[in-house]
């Protein structure tokens, strides 16, 4: 009985350090990612239609660095990288470069009322039938495509994105 009453504490005393170890240490400002992959391999063609029915295109921004995210309104990461997204966006939309958010399978009023409510500044388009995705031959949510001005893939990313990841990859890019 001794030693299991002994047992017993020392399980008592190790939960309390890891559940007010837990409960101090600081919630990270960014989501964390691992970096991208490098890759090479021509854009896919593809062809959705954004908020307002209009149909559009990868082909569209030929000639500009594309940043390719496929998201879902469900999807915690692709809920948290939003903003850090829409504010790299911003600093570099004048420098040739665009994000195309391509969401996977949200109604059209949901994803209405998800760009509102985070204020994105960039097109938003609809795959409600997993096209993009499986155009990618990626599942993986979020994920993301950095596409060059000559339409080809060159990094991935799967898993949410931070700025500082978004800048050493793609901002000297922009400066070509």
């Amino acid at each position: 009985m001794v030693l299991i009453g002994g047992g017993l504490v020392v399980i008592g005393v190790v939960s309390m350090i890891m559940v007010s170890a837990s409960l101090t240490s600081p919630i990270p400002s960014e989501v964390s990612t691992n970096p991208p992959a490098e890759v090479n391999f021509p854009a896919p063609d593809i062809q959705l239609h954004d908020l307002a029915g209009s149909q559009v295109s990868l082909d569209d921004y030929r000639g500009v660095v594309i940043l390719v995210n496929n998201w879902a309104t469900w999807c915690p990461p692709c809920r948290q990288e939003m903003p850090i997204l829409n504010t790299y966006y911003q600093d570099h939309d004048q420098e040739g470069f665009i994000i195309v958010a391509i969401d996977a399978g949200d109604s059209v009023d949901v994803v209405a009322n998800f760009v509102d409510q985070y204020s994105l500044t960039f097109p938003v388009w609809l795959d409600p039938d997993s096209s993009a995705l499986n155009s990618f031959r990626n599942n993986y949510l979020p994920s993301s495509y950095l596409i060059d001005r000559n339409g080809q893939v060159i990094k991935v990313w799967s898993g949410a994105v931070t700025y500082d990841s978004l800048d050493q990859h793609i901002t000297p890019l922009l400066k070509d």
